[in-house]
């Protein structure tokens, strides 16, 4: 089971560069442990390896992803996120509690909540929307990344049109909540869902914009148009 995480690893330290290394830092408030490989980069070798080992069954795959996010190294997620949602086709209801594990044990940081949740998460919801009652109990978990993943897993849906009525539940549980970061992620599902519901969205909006933060606010009108930016904006 190790040989193509060993390869991976091995081809990322090969990669590894101390100016990127610092400047990737700056990305982060919190300290991350990372090699010091770009982004597109940790993808090509994820994606050059899945050439070899997409025969193998689906449990050993994600045996293999386990161990890349059991290291914390950041380039590591990027590959385990790439093959985890290469195997979307293949998800089963089931997989939900393998996700949810992976999100409470071995996510944090905002790049490899995002990289998973939008891509691997929103693909399995969108297949298996039963699921969607789990969200709210991310949305107030005491783990700030399990909060961000509840509004971050719907993005890829809501970029379909889907799960508004989610969406809107989700954003109003963490109206209040005062982790920037849970603010930027339901701000940006807002945002993504407002492309086609912007009535609805934007009537959210209006109800809410005195207590919603100006982080979130300003994130969930991004796309809309400049008169009605304005009248969210006014207080």
């Amino acid at each position: 089971m190790k040989d193509y995480v060993d390869k991976a690893r091995k081809e990322l330290q090969q990669l590894a560069d101390a100016k990127t290394l610092a400047s990737a830092q700056k990305f982060f408030k919190e300290p991350i442990l990372a090699y010091g490989v770009k982004t597109p980069d940790a993808r090509a070798i994820a994606k050059s390896l899945w050439k070899e080992c997409k025969q193998e069954t689906k449990a050993t795959i994600f045996g293999y992803c386990e161990q890349l996010w059991q290291s914390g190294y950041v380039e590591e997620s990027v590959i385990a996120c790439e093959w985890s949602y290469s195997l979307r086709k293949q998800f089963e209801a089931k997989d939900m509690k393998v996700f949810e594990k992976w999100i409470q044990q071995y996510v944090n940081n905002w790049s490899s909540c995002d990289n998973f949740c939008n891509n691997t998460v929103g693909a399995l919801l969108t297949q298996y929307p039963e699921h969607l009652s789990l969200l709210t109990k991310w949305a107030t978990s005491s783990n700030r990344w399990m909060r961000r993943a509840a509004a971050v897993s719907l993005i890829l849906p809501a970029r379909n049109g889907l799960f508004l009525t989610e969406a809107i539940d989700i954003a109003t549980q963490q109206l209040h909540d005062t982790d920037d970061l849970v603010q930027k992620g339901y701000g940006w599902l807002l945002k993504v869902a407002s492309k086609h519901h912007e009535k609805a969205i934007f009537r959210f909006i209006m109800t809410h914009k005195q207590e919603m933060p100006r982080t979130a606010l300003r994130y969930a009108i991004e796309l809309m148009p400049a008169e009605l930016k304005a009248k969210a904006m006014s207080r």
